[in-house]
């Protein structure tokens, strides 16, 4: 993980302005948020195995991703760029799931936190100047 220095960390804004603002730039809502915390990701490489993440706190209201409408005022975090080597393959140590033959068969990152290229860091900070134009006049 590399952290980036940002004019966005300790932004304030309405969930659905970040939302439809970063929308365009490829940034979706992190796969774990909850009605609390949250971050909105993009991939940078075509595996999505490096990734600009944007994490950020709910200041007001409540975070529903479900719902089409959302109160939340969120506060950004310090944004960073992480990167994940997957082992190519099955999941060797696949358990099978409770009602019958399925298995989980997608590996975890055999390296969750691996060396990230200068590249994609400037590749991150690029796409990082774009998302704090949207949002810093």
């Amino acid at each position: 993980m590399q952290k980036l220095s940002s004019g966005l960390a300790s932004l304030q804004v309405a969930y659905i302005q970040a939302q439809e603002g970063l929308d365009e730039l490829g940034f979706n809502l992190g796969g774990n948020w909850d009605y609390r915390t949250g971050s909105l990701d993009r991939a940078l490489d075509r595996e999505h195995k490096v990734w600009l993440r944007l994490p950020f706190e709910v200041e007001r209201g409540e975070l529903d991703a479900e719902a089409e409408k959302t109160d939340a005022v969120i506060r950004f975090g310090q944004p960073y760029v992480l990167k994940h080597v997957y082992e190519e393959g099955l999941d060797q140590d696949a358990q099978p799931r409770t009602l019958g033959g399925f298995f989980d068969q997608f590996a975890a990152p055999s390296d969750p936190d691996a060396e990230i290229e200068d590249a994609w860091i400037r590749e991150a900070e690029r796409v990082l100047a774009e998302a704090e134009q949207r949002f810093i006049q």
